[in-house]
């Protein structure tokens, strides 16, 4: 097995990408509310890199049952029907809803994956799921969406955690880059609590705006058995 882990979207090589299954992980908040999300029987959520372009495709898709949901710096856009709190999206909003989602950093991370065969979403929220979704891969790439661009001391956790999992499960041994080496120290050094996220620059930016509420379902761990995949330019509920 051959595993990398990009602590950006900058740090990607578009042709590893296009060559390897690829995690997205945005632990603050976009895949922790992805996971949410789906798990409360949305049934497709369509991540995109602009605004102009969310609602564009919302009204190619139909307003009658798709939402529009985002943010820019942690805030709900204005004119959309959702932000990016995971409490929002309880099963009596997004059952049975498409929705079209953009984010400051974790669609745009989305939007270099289009190429990949293969594309996951990962959270602590749903950690052990995704693990038991990559047994058997041989390239893997785990790509931290970050924060304002640059390093997030909580994706790289999650990152470390998940490919913890993921080795644990047996296989051939792993053929690992630097970043895989140091979220893996990560791993062994840190752990996903309330606590730790409180104290990260993403934690402090939405304590910040008046959401560190958030904060306590994204270090859920293992809170859901969904795994968000690819298909179709949508990520649908797989897994338990």
């Amino acid at each position: 097995m051959r595993a990398r882990v990009f602590f950006s979207v900058a740090e990607a090589d578009p042709a590893v990408l296009q060559e390897a299954t690829v995690v997205v992980i945005d632990v603050v908040r976009a895949t922790t509310t992805m996971v949410e999300a789906l798990a409360h029987g949305a049934r497709g959520i369509y991540p995109t890199a602009s605004i102009e372009e969310a609602v564009k495709l919302t009204a190619s898709l139909g307003r009658e049952d798709t939402l529009l949901c985002g943010e820019r710096k942690g805030v709900k856009i204005e004119g959309f029907d959702l932000g990016n709190s995971p409490s929002e999206y309880a099963a009596t909003v997004v059952s049975g809803k498409r929705l079209v989602m953009s984010t400051t950093n974790g669609t745009m991370a989305f939007s270099v994956t289009q190429e990949s065969p293969r594309v996951l979403a990962c959270a602590f929220t749903n950690l052990a799921a995704v693990a038991t979704a990559l047994r058997g891969t041989e390239d893997l790439v785990v790509l931290c969406a970050g924060w304002q661009e640059r390093f997030s001391l909580d994706d790289a956790l999650c990152a470390g955690r998940l490919l913890r999992k993921v080795l644990d499960q047996g296989g051939p041994e792993a053929d690992l880059n630097d970043g895989a080496w140091a979220a893996l120290s990560l791993s062994g050094a840190l752990e996903p609590t309330l606590d730790f996220l409180e104290g990260t620059a993403a934690g402090r930016a939405l304590e910040a705006i008046g959401l560190a509420d958030d904060l306590a379902v994204c270090v859920d761990v293992d809170r859901h058995a969904v795994v968000p995949e690819m298909q179709d330019q949508a990520l649908v509920a797989t897994g338990g």
